[in-house]
């Protein structure tokens, strides 16, 4: 195999790797707003908002402080 070969392939698949990252990180940002829009008390734009600028930490916030205990 010649070594462009290789790079064409490592190149595809860094763009699908990377294509899977964005939509599970608009994924988290939808689910966050339309959970916050339920079963929160605060606006739910702004834990969008948070997920979007800290995708892991704003799901583990929202988690931890967003949601009311019901």
């Amino acid at each position: 195999m010649s070594p462009t070969l290789l790079q064409g392939g490592a190149g595809a698949l860094f763009f699908l790797f990377g294509l899977l990252m964005l939509l599970a990180h608009l994924g988290i940002i939808v689910w966050i707003y339309s959970d916050a829009q339920q079963r929160s008390d605060q606006p739910a734009f702004l834990w969008a908002l948070v997920a979007f600028f800290a995708p892991l930490l704003g799901i583990v916030l929202y988690l931890l402080l967003g949601r009311n205990q019901y």
